[in-house]
């Protein structure tokens, strides 16, 4: 289908992100301390819980294809700050852009895809397209990251300068979007009034929004925090943080090109918490391990990501009952996951500052697992109880 080649372009280059593997580096070369960076990454979450939701509210009462472009040029603008503006202010700047334009196309995005192929009569297909156009932003990834750090060295901005190009081949992309065929969308009601009642009405609906939280704060805990850290410690030349980057994503890419694979062996609900535990436990070998075998954690982490997302995906959108409250919802379970990572942050600085990275990676892992079990005998009780009711 034209929409789903559409939606899967727009992730690719709106996810095209060259300064991945080198923004900490960057930073710190201009001078930032690690304090510094993290904090700013703190600031990153909490701006994103504050735009996220009325974001998502506007998104439902308007049009989603709108928020995919503001998202698109928000972002090419961020991109282009750390070029110009090369101190603590720029960064800060550049971060609190991605939040307004991450919180543009967070629900939006796959409220958009999700009702489009519902509407048509093709909502079987939603698994298969959210996936594939996370594997196709992963893929290209891979081909691009791993010149980073090469870029980097022969020319400093070269990353930032690149990403918005890709940016704004994004916005090309969005602007041929096809509307939304006709069905209930706009409505009088708030959608924000709408979301709050779903979510009161559905325990399960939060309880897999909870079970999102795991996944959402380990992938960027590690791939966006911790990734270059983790990898200098372990004294890998910089010239290689983008191969490296390169070839986790492509293990990324390959999980979520096919989410289908895990569904043939158990429950989407099941699948989820065993991908979410085998992450944790990768997160934890990380701690005692070599280079050679960091580096087989990350590539399984990574396979495991990028099998989970879908399918976390689809379980929120299936339990999405009022699709008028749709992006608003998932806005809201984009800021549950923010606002933890946010803590998280916070409590990562703390660690770093006394030197205990290897500390913290245990304890993430074994709050995640705890969190899992907890949020496993959850779901089965409410379950069971609408079972018998």
């Amino acid at each position: 289908m034209t929409v789903i080649r559409l939606y899967k372009g727009y992730q690719l280059f709106n996810g095209l992100l060259l300064w991945l593997p080198i923004f900490y580096l960057y930073q710190r070369d201009i001078g930032l301390t690690d304090q510094q960076i993290f904090g700013i990454q703190a600031i990153y979450y909490v701006a994103f819980c504050l735009l996220d939701v009325p974001t998502g509210v506007l998104a439902d009462r308007f049009d989603y294809r709108r928020f995919l472009q503001l998202g698109a040029i928000t972002l090419t603008t961020a991109n282009l700050i750390p070029v110009f503006v090369q101190n603590y202010w720029g960064f800060l700047a550049h971060f609190l852009l991605i939040a307004l334009a991450y919180s543009f196309t967070s629900g939006a995005g796959s409220a958009y895809l999700y009702e489009y192929l519902q509407r048509t009569g093709h909502e079987d297909l939603y698994k298969q397209a959210e996936g594939g156009a996370r594997a196709y932003s992963l893929a290209g990834r891979v081909a691009a990251l791993p010149a980073a750090g090469v870029l980097m060295q022969w020319q400093f901005t070269s990353p930032y300068w690149l990403s918005a190009v890709a940016t704004l081949v994004a916005l090309g992309i969005a602007l041929k979007l096809p509307p939304l065929p006709p069905g209930e969308h706009h409505h009088k009601e708030i959608a924000l009034k709408r979301a709050v009642k779903a979510l009161r009405a559905s325990r399960y609906l939060v309880l897999l929004m909870v079970q999102g939280v795991a996944i959402f704060t380990l992938v960027r805990i590690l791939q966006a925090n911790l990734f270059q850290p983790v990898l200098d410690a372990k004294h890998l030349p910089v010239a290689a943080f983008g191969v490296l980057m390169a070839v986790t994503t492509l293990f990324e890419a390959l999980g979520a090109a096919r989410p289908n694979l895990i569904r043939r062996a158990m429950s989407d609900l099941r699948a989820v918490f065993v991908l979410t535990t085998v992450m944790a436990l990768c997160l934890a070998l990380l701690a005692p391990s070599g280079l050679v075998v960091t580096v087989v954690c990350l590539c399984v982490f990574s396979l495991a990501t990028g099998l989970s997302f879908p399918v976390q995906r689809q379980l929120v959108n299936d339990a999405i009952t009022d699709p008028r409250s749709r992006a608003t919802l998932l806005s809201i379970e984009s800021l549950i996951d923010r606002a933890v990572c946010a803590l998280v942050i916070f409590v990562l600085g703390g660690y770093l500052a006394r030197g205990a990275m290897n500390e913290f990676l245990l304890h993430a892992a074994a709050g995640t697992v705890l969190l899992m079990v907890v949020v496993a005998l959850s779901i089965h009780f409410v379950r069971t109880k609408e079972r018998s009711q």
